[in-house]
């Protein structure tokens, strides 16, 4: 029995032993392709020679040191890399060791800079229903998965009000088109603003393409534009949260880029480091960290490992990876590859009800009718046993359940490494497709 307090406490996962390039390997010799990098996490693949290096070089040089009193090369480095150039305004970085706690920090930050101009009232955030901004109490507060936040619901802030997920697939009515629905969440929100009083709240959240809560959905064009606008006249802050869908995921470095816009606060994580080391971190508009600096000129927030050198060093090495590879490039050619495959594969499927996404970031739901876009039952647990066939076929992936609305609804993630080829891309949705069919029957056998 392992000593370990396993996320599944009635079963004991497979050990993972050995990772290169696109593929896991566990102790008893299983070999899968890591078709969802993780968590949308291996963003450049396992073991790569370049992040090693790097890794072995700054150990044998800094392994820690106090941001109370030190920076370090690497943190600085990073910074330059990703904001030296202020790109869409943003001007400073910091950095944690997850994204969970960049979204902590950035309730914290837009809470400060509201001090710091004046608006002490502001004490409030808007954020949407299935979407997910992490794991820590205020990071689940703010986030809108409706699966997690029941337990603790008692112990969540208050300070949160949450509107209707962007989610055409379901959330559009008959005869609407994407301006009249992107039109009627606007108004949802503009609504919101009023309910809460316009004059407290702090920050919007948002996800621009939503990750596990929802699976991969992006929102309609002027979705995003008219969020903006609202937060703009009425002094709030937009926070976007790019932990699962920015660093490449998408086709373009930032995700926001698609959307026409900039955001104050851009959250990111695990494309940032790959997973060769925890790390998360904000990317900070240039005039939040102005009011900062004009006022008190104290950022009043920490955590022990902030900037830790060695999580910024794999960082560092990853994002020179991306560049000098340019991967990101290769995201998005092979982006259009996947959803080609998927839609070649799968889209005519009767218990597929949509395929969507952007770059290497899909994801396939599962309907138990396509023309009424009924769900399975819940019991049944479809997604979780797509994710075990899969795997016994050689394929991970990433199911997540509730698609809809906590309760109801399966969806399968697709997130491979950037550098995936496009024989890879045939192999990943191969075996996915056979899982799928694997858990179908399995279901069909359960029910006769």
């Amino acid at each position: 029995m392992s000593a370990l307090l396993h996320r599944n406490l009635k079963s004991a996962p497979a050990i993972a032993r050995d990772g290169r390039g696109i593929r896991l390997t566990d102790t008893s010799g299983h070999t899968v392709i890591d078709g969802s990098g993780g968590a949308a996490v291996a963003s450049i693949g396992h073991s790569h020679p370049r992040v090693l290096a790097a890794l072995r070089d700054q150990l044998d040089r800094l392994a820690y040191a106090h941001t109370g009193l030190y920076s370090n090369e690497p943190a600085e480095a990073l910074a330059e890399i990703l904001v030296g150039h202020k790109p869409a305004g943003l001007a400073r970085a910091y950095f944690v060791s997850s994204g969970s706690e960049a979204t902590e920090a950035a309730l914290k930050l837009a809470r400060q800079y509201m001090l710091e101009i004046g608006e002490p009232q502001r004490d409030r955030f808007i954020a949407r229903r299935q979407s997910y901004h992490g794991n820590t109490l205020g990071a689940l507060g703010v986030s809108g998965n409706m699966i997690r936040r029941p337990p603790y619901e008692a112990i969540l802030p208050q300070t949160v009000a949450l509107v209707s997920p962007c989610y055409p697939y379901r959330g559009k009515t008959d005869g609407e088109d994407d301006a009249a629905y992107v039109a009627r969440l606007l108004a949802e929100y503009e609504e919101t603003f009023q309910r809460v009083g316009p004059g407290r709240v702090a920050a919007v959240f948002a996800e621009p393409v939503v990750g596990a809560t929802l699976g991969c959905v992006a929102a309609p064009p002027g979705y995003f534009t008219g969020l903006r606008e609202i937060c703009d006249r009425h002094g709030a802050l937009l926070v976007l949260d790019e932990v699962m869908c920015g660093m490449g995921r998408t086709g373009t470095l930032h995700a926001f880029e698609q959307e026409g816009i900039a955001p104050d606060i851009e959250i990111v994580a695990k494309g940032l480091g790959g997973g060769y080391q925890p790390i998360g971190g904000l990317l900070i508009a240039e005039r939040v960290v102005a009011a900062m600096e004009a006022g008190s000129g104290i950022h009043r927030h920490g955590h022990t490992y902030s900037a830790h050198p060695i999580a910024c060093a794999a960082a560092l090495a990853v994002q020179r990876v991306m560049a000098e590879d340019d991967l990101v490039a290769n995201c998005a050619a092979r982006g259009h590859d996947l959803a080609a495959a998927l839609r070649a594969r799968l889209g005519d499927h009767p218990n597929v009800g949509e395929i969507r996404g952007r770059g290497l970031f899909y994801a396939v739901e599962m309907v138990a009718d396509r023309a009424t876009k009924a769900p399975f039952d819940p019991e049944l647990g479809l997604a979780d046993r797509i994710k075990y066939a899969a795997f016994r076929r050689g394929l991970a992936c990433y199911p997540m359940n509730g698609t809809i609305d906590g309760h109801a609804g399966d969806h399968v993630i697709l997130a491979p490494p950037y550098i995936v080829t496009a024989a890879d891309i045939d192999e990943i949705v191969d075996r996915l497709a056979l899982g799928i069919g694997d858990a179908l029957a399995e279901c069909a056998r359960q029910a006769a």
